[in-house]
């Protein structure tokens, strides 16, 4: 019983072992009572009309056993039942039995022989001690024209005779069960193998996952509740796979994200070490660059305390009314330097008055940080960056777009997927791959949304666009 399969066969089985049984024999006992000895009885009376035609013409019979007898000896080998032929009054006059033969001239009880003297007949099913058989018994009076009784025909039908027959019948019934079981048998381990076989598969592919092998998705065929739980099984192997590759992709950026700062850090210490620090403007200069590599670590610090916020699922804002203007001014000067010693033209572009809004400022300064980083970065010298801001009673749009290579269409897609990284001649083909995807989930906690647009032709064009909050609303009802 530790085999599902067979739990699952006689589950399917034991009410057919119990109920088909049970069935078959209520079956034969109804054949038996309701339709073999229904039959028999229709074919004594059917006899027994013959007889008595034949016996209502040939009146010497009943006053001559010498003719009784000859009557009964033509009659007999034409009926299945055994004749007596008695008179009015009770007597055997002939009898086809050869022991009732014994007794011709002796008186003979007769069931209920004041009905069948007033003329009805007589049948019943009942036992015969003279042959010590059940018989189907049938008392028919015999009349004259003048309803005078000439006499009574006796017919004594064995059941016996028809058990061969019922013999037969109930062993075709008996065998119509037991094919039914097999059946059942066959359907039952059919319909288990069926439900045993993807839970099987769903067991070994578990297996296989622990260890850390390769898995083909499952097909979800089956019942219902079965493909559920392959459907389940394919998300956590599509989940699993996705965070063991994330994993591996994170080891590998940062060992690359970290090694360049870090060796740029040591080449400096070296130089000033070696001498450096007596020419000013070059001491000066490395350390500007030991700066920027800080800096550069300090954001790589940012986004993996993000990583890690999302992975245990702890990021929560500080949520304050800001105003927008004041906070867009103390943000942008120093991207502006950094575009400027770019070489690239820094354009900023604000229209109308600008709402107070209710946002986690150091959040959504990280978020525009790495969007601004960004068009920096992958943007020539000589080119342009620009930044419009805009609002309407409902939202507020933050653009940052650059002239840069612009962001391939098939990638487009995919750029706001952790440590996703563009192709060599696109953007992004280095880097930890978390930036974008960081400032878009810090936009959407504050109910707003990160939409891009790019070409090769044009650049890039980034735009968070932020809900303006009224007073009686939170910030859950953006989310």
């Amino acid at each position: 019983m530790r085999s599902l399969r067979l739990r699952l066969i006689l589950t399917h089985i034991l009410p057919l072992i119990v109920t088909v049984p049970l069935i078959g024999l209520v079956l034969v006992r109804i054949i038996q009572t309701q339709v073999l000895l229904a039959n028999l009885q229709r074919e004594i009376q059917a006899q027994a009309v013959m007889l008595v035609e034949v016996a209502t013409q040939q009146v010497n019979i009943w006053y001559s056993t010498k003719d009784a007898q000859s009557f009964v000896n033509r009659v007999s080998p034409t009926i299945n039942a055994q004749v007596m032929l008695i008179d009015p009054h009770g007597y055997l006059l002939a009898a086809s039995d050869p022991v009732q033969k014994n007794r011709v001239g002796e008186q003979v009880k007769i069931p209920a022989l004041a009905d069948v003297l007033s003329g009805h007949s007589y049948i019943k099913a009942t036992y015969d001690p003279a042959s010590g058989a059940d018989v189907i018994e049938m008392i028919v009076p015999v009349v004259d024209t003048s309803q005078r009784l000439l006499g009574i025909i006796r017919l004594n039908l064995p059941i016996s005779a028809t058990e061969k027959h019922f013999s037969e019948l109930r062993n075709v019934v008996f065998y119509v069960m037991g094919g039914g079981l097999f059946l059942g048998i066959l359907l039952g381990w059919g319909l288990a193998y069926s439900l045993e076989r993807p839970l099987n598969r769903a067991t070994r592919a578990i297996e296989m996952l622990s260890t850390g092998q390769k898995l083909e998705p499952l097909p979800e065929k089956g019942p219902e509740q079965i493909r559920q739980l392959l459907r389940a099984f394919n998300t956590l192997a599509y989940r699993l796979r996705t965070l063991e590759e994330n994993r591996r992709r994170l080891l590998a950026n940062l060992i690359h994200e970290l090694g360049r700062p870090l060796g740029a850090l040591q080449s400096a210490l070296q130089a000033l070490e070696g001498g450096a620090e007596q020419d000013a403007a070059f001491r000066h200069e490395l350390l500007a660059g030991m700066n920027s590599e800080i800096q550069r670590l300090r954001r790589l610090l940012n986004d993996l305390a993000h990583l890690h916020e999302q992975v245990i699922g702890s990021l929560e804002l500080n949520l304050q009314s800001v105003s927008l203007k004041e906070w867009l001014a103390s943000i942008l000067p120093p991207w502006r330097e950094a575009a400027t010693q770019k070489g690239l033209s820094w354009n900023v572009r604000i229209s109308g008055d600008l709402p107070q809004l209710r946002i986690d400022s150091d959040r959504l300064t990280q978020a525009l940080g790495n969007l601004l980083s960004n068009a920096i970065e992958y943007t020539p010298s000589g080119g342009s960056v620009t930044i419009e801001v805009n609002s309407t009673t409902e939202f507020v749009q933050i653009s940052i777009s650059d002239t840069g290579p612009g962001i391939p269409s098939e990638e487009q897609p995919l750029i706001f997927n952790p440590f996703f990284r563009g192709s060599s001649k696109g953007r992004f083909p280095h880097g930890m791959g978390l930036g974008l995807s960081i400032a878009r989930e810090l936009v959407q906690a504050h109910g707003g949304t990160l939409l891009l647009e790019s070409s090769s032709q044009s650049g890039s064009k980034f735009t968070m666009r932020l809900p303006v909050h009224k007073p009686e609303e939170s910030i859950e009802d953006f989310s």
